[in-house]
């Protein structure tokens, strides 16, 4: 019978690293896989049955946990048991590790059971916060995959395999798109400046930084003759988004297609983008942009005593100096915002420069002699001990 893989995503980066992988895997093994597990609709879309809606474990931030975790709790339980009755080949577990970690902790801790390979894809950021994570994690997994060329010496020193594979923003095929015919098919003349605001993809997210955007945009937008503000957004939270902006100061162009995102970062003038793995496909696209974030105040003040990193963005922390404008917490309002904005939207040099340090950035990541997701499916198959 065909390998079978537990796969488990928490969240939409993590369903797009799911998919990608699904598909590889599928390649390298002419189709002679099987999958089971957790994930949204990329993962979906490569023959994924989840066993639950992902988005119930799309969560950050402590306030927003607690009253989810009975179910959360619930959900880590059932997710145990069935692994245990399955028996997979392999268990790869994407991000998310307040979820992932759990289930990979109990899977490991239980004798006398059949010893199942557990690879988790995207290393936790021991190198920005608690470098004691390492030792802990070596403890479950088997193998870690990581997207940053300097994470692997910090859990192999505690004994753990790790393999960097790349970041899966060089297979986005981000700077390949096109731009003016998006401009074409949603009727924006080509001299006219394009804002591409993204809120973020989790509720909470969403609904701390909308409203703020939205304000911004009311300061921004009477700057221009012409501003053409697009919103992609992930399939999920299209509805949330559309009830929120009812009431901003123009009309927006709202993408529920993910595949005209990057269509639409080529046509943009600049970007609004809450901090997140967005910031470094904008830099891929080449858009100059403001970065923005807020979380609950307790969150907030227990990041601000155990982060060790001064920025938030991936650009800012490779070239470790802050050539994206990052606006967080307090500092999170529309004034300084908008301000930022329409010096990006009307100061050609401005633009440049981002997109000079954009390249700098890009080359630290490096383009790998395989895609990521190739890379990543042959270590998984590489943990298959043979056909069952």
């Amino acid at each position: 019978m065909a390998p079978l893989i537990f796969l488990i995503a928490g969240e939409t980066s993590g369903d797009v690293l799911g998919g990608r992988l699904m598909a590889a895997l599928k390649d390298l093994s002419g189709g002679g896989v099987r999958f089971c597990g957790i994930g949204g609709e990329t993962m979906t879309a490569q023959g994924l049955h989840s066993l639950f809606p992902m988005e119930e474990l799309t969560l950050m931030g402590i306030l927003e946990v607690v009253p989810h975790l009975p179910r959360l709790l619930w959900r880590m339980t059932q997710t145990v048991s069935i692994i245990r009755a399955l028996q997979p080949d392999v268990v790869v577990t994407i991000d998310a590790p307040g979820f992932c970690f759990r289930v990979a902790r109990r899977l490991k801790g239980r004798a006398g059971t059949k010893h199942i390979p557990i690879l988790h894809y995207v290393a936790p950021s021991v190198w920005a916060w608690a470098p004691g994570r390492a030792r802990k994690v070596a403890r479950f997994l088997d193998h870690l995959l990581t997207l940053l060329s300097f994470e692997p010496p910090y859990f192999e020193a505690e004994g753990l395999a790790a393999t960097c594979v790349g970041h899966p923003v060089m297979e986005s095929n981000a700077e390949k798109s096109d731009g003016p015919a998006f401009r074409e098919r949603h009727s924006i003349a080509p001299e006219a400046s394009v804002l591409c605001v993204l809120p973020g993809s989790r509720a909470t997210e969403i609904a701390r930084l909308l409203p703020v955007f939205g304000e911004t945009l009311k300061r921004l937008v009477p700057c221009f003759e012409e501003l053409h503000v697009v919103i992609p957004a992930v399939p999920a939270m299209v509805g949330r988004i559309e009830s929120d902006t009812t009431n901003w100061p123009q009309p927006i162009t709202l993408l529920r297609d993910e595949k005209e995102k990057f269509h639409a970062f080529a046509a943009a003038t600049a970007a609004l983008a809450a901090s997140g793995t967005v910031s470094l496909e904008l830099a891929m696209a080449g858009v100059p942009m403001a970065i923005a974030y807020r979380m609950n105040p307790l969150t907030a003040w227990l990041a601000r005593r155990l982060v060790r990193v001064k920025y938030a963005s991936l650009v800012n922390l490779l070239l470790d100096y802050g050539a994206i404008p990052e606006f967080l917490q307090k500092d999170c309002r529309p004034e300084p915002l908008a301000r930022t904005l329409e010096t990006l939207l009307t100061d050609a040099p401005v633009r440049e420069e981002q997109r000079a340090a954009f390249a700098k950035a890009l080359a630290m990541i490096g383009q790998g002699e395989e895609p990521p997701s190739l890379k990543a499916a042959r270590l998984v198959l590489g943990h298959v001990k043979k056909p069952r």
